[in-house]
């Protein structure tokens, strides 16, 4: 299976907290938090369309002033997401600069801004160019099942955990995978090329049988999807990926955690401190690197990346990879 979601953390694992998951066959992007970007080329950054903020700590959120200069001007329509007073966050910083010539681009630059509380109240909140990003209308959202972001083929969702403030956890869950049989294409005579992405989005869309679709080529025709839907795909479970950040080894936590990332492909899991410190991660309201790797086998996680590591340990590395291994292999807590 070839996948669909490609993910790569923004920078190493001592860095600013990121996950850029970019889409094959598709110039589009997502981002979980906003941290240091400066991994990033602009071409990749301008592929964003969704930005997932767990909070607004500055190591999470610091790379918004770079991810506003370069999509300013450009005539795009952001989408972010965030946690309790995430909207006004992102007005103050937008009001933090002077907009008087802005209204001299042909192109507005939009944010949506989705707010989301733990109470399963949430708002979309609008910034436009404009009007200088002062906020022209707000409107309700409704949260169900923890669902943020939903199209066809996938979705995100969202779970609250505790780090002394409210921070959100998210799993991309691919709904399903349509595989094309290349030997049954050659049999019927039939070309690759874009038109299998359509074929692939009908099959997801779930359109009935007689649904006609276009096939290119020197004698082109229309084929029903029935047809196709029974002799050219095969459609398997899709891939799913957990993003999980600041917070502590509390039983709600756990539970939350655990129930968003059950049969993750990938779950990038924090784990800034050493078990030895579990007494400083704890005031701090962290994780450790066995309690990540335990959180990763009651999940059944199928890879686990650790991240997040704190500048402390910069010569142990090592260590602090082989304790989340170790412990996502036994389960061990001591």
């Amino acid at each position: 299976m070839r996948p669909l979601f490609h993910p790569q953390l923004v920078n190493d694992a001592f860095g600013d907290p990121g996950l850029y998951v970019e889409f094959m066959f598709e110039r589009r992007a997502l981002l979980f938090d906003l941290g240091d970007l400066g991994g990033l080329s602009t071409r990749r950054v301008l592929r964003v369309t969704d930005v997932f903020v767990s909070h607004a700590h500055m190591d999470h959120f610091i790379g918004f002033d770079y991810l506003l200069r370069l999509h300013l001007g450009r005539g795009k329509r952001l989408r972010l997401y965030g946690p309790p007073g995430f909207a006004a966050q992102v007005g103050h910083k937008l009001a933090a600069y002077t907009w008087n010539l802005v209204h001299r681009y042909e192109a507005q630059l939009v944010f949506e801004v989705l707010e989301v509380h733990p109470d399963g109240n949430a708002f979309v909140r609008e910034f436009s160019s404009s009007s200088a990003f002062r906020h022209a209308n707000e409107r309700p959202f409704k949260l169900v099942d923890g669902v943020l972001f939903d199209e066809p083929a996938l979705r995100v969702r969202t779970v609250f955990l505790e780090h002394g403030t409210s921070v959100l956890a998210f799993a991309l869950e691919e709904k399903a995978h349509v595989n094309v049989w290349k030997n049954r294409l050659q049999e019927m005579g039939l070309p690759m090329g874009p038109w299998l992405h359509a074929l692939k989005r009908a099959v997801l869309a779930g359109l009935p049988d007689e649904t006609l679709v276009r096939v290119p080529g020197a004698t082109a025709r229309d084929l029903p999807l029935g047809m196709l839907r029974e002799h050219l795909v095969r459609v398997v479970p899709g891939q799913k990926i957990a993003y999980i950040v600041d917070c502590d080894f509390s039983t709600a936590n756990v539970r939350r955690i655990v129930s968003l990332a059950r049969d993750a492909d990938w779950l990038y899991v924090e784990s800034p401190f050493l078990h030895e410190d579990v007494a400083h991660a704890t005031r701090k309201h962290h994780l450790t690197t066995r309690q990540a790797g335990w959180l990763a086998r009651e999940a059944r996680a199928k890879r686990t990346v650790p991240f997040h590591f704190s500048p402390k340990y910069r010569d142990r590395e090592a260590q602090l990879r082989s304790e989340v291994e170790e412990s996502a292999a036994i389960g061990a807590l001591t």
